[in-house]
């Protein structure tokens, strides 16, 4: 792992991307690194597009600001593509966007016109459906930034997920972590 790995959350109000990017950062925490996770908002309504950052560190972070540069970036609603430069600051060949999407990730990455870096799709939105009953993303793409990044263990986020939910809503989520990191395709 690079001494520091930066995330960019993009989603909607009500979809829960600063909620994903703190049970990255407890995960991260609880498995010895050092780490940040804050949400840049304003007076945003439900729906409107809000952002959160994840750091995660094997060093103290002195750093303190919004995070332009990401090694990863999610995208909990693919309808942002259009709207937010969600591939801004991605300009490295290991860096990684993740988008829930039921899109093959070389169309998506093409149309992105992401020359750099790895594109990952996952078809989050139904696995919540399906196994939440309700169209919740964010956890969703916990599982395949775990795939993707290696940063955390499937366990540990299991872990996490048990100290923060009620045990049934804890596992229902980790059913959806895992079934988003088998589906998860990479290009």
């Amino acid at each position: 792992m690079k001494t520091m790995v930066e995330f960019r959350w993009h989603g909607r109000g009500g979809q829960g991307a600063w909620t994903a990017s703190e049970l990255l950062a407890r995960t991260a925490l609880d498995e010895g690194k050092f780490i940040q996770s804050f949400p840049e908002f304003g007076p945003e309504r439900m729906g409107a597009p809000v952002t959160a950052f994840t750091r995660i560190s094997t060093e103290p972070i002195r750093l303190h600001c919004a995070i332009y540069d990401p090694d990863v970036v999610i995208v909990l609603d693919n309808t942002l593509l259009k709207t937010v430069p969600v591939t801004a600051g991605l300009n490295r060949d290991e860096d990684c966007l993740i988008v829930n999407s039921n899109e093959e990730p070389a169309v998506l990455k093409k149309n992105l016109n992401v020359v750099k870096g790895k594109v990952w799709t996952v078809p989050a939105t139904e696995i919540a459906i399906r196994i939440l009953g309700s169209p919740i993303t964010n956890t969703a793409l916990l599982g395949v930034v775990a795939k993707a990044t290696n940063i955390v263990s499937l366990e540990g986020i299991h872990k996490t997920l048990q100290n923060k939910f009620r045990p049934d809503l804890a596992e229902k989520n980790y059913a959806v972590i895992q079934e988003a990191f088998k589906e998860a395709k990479l290009s």
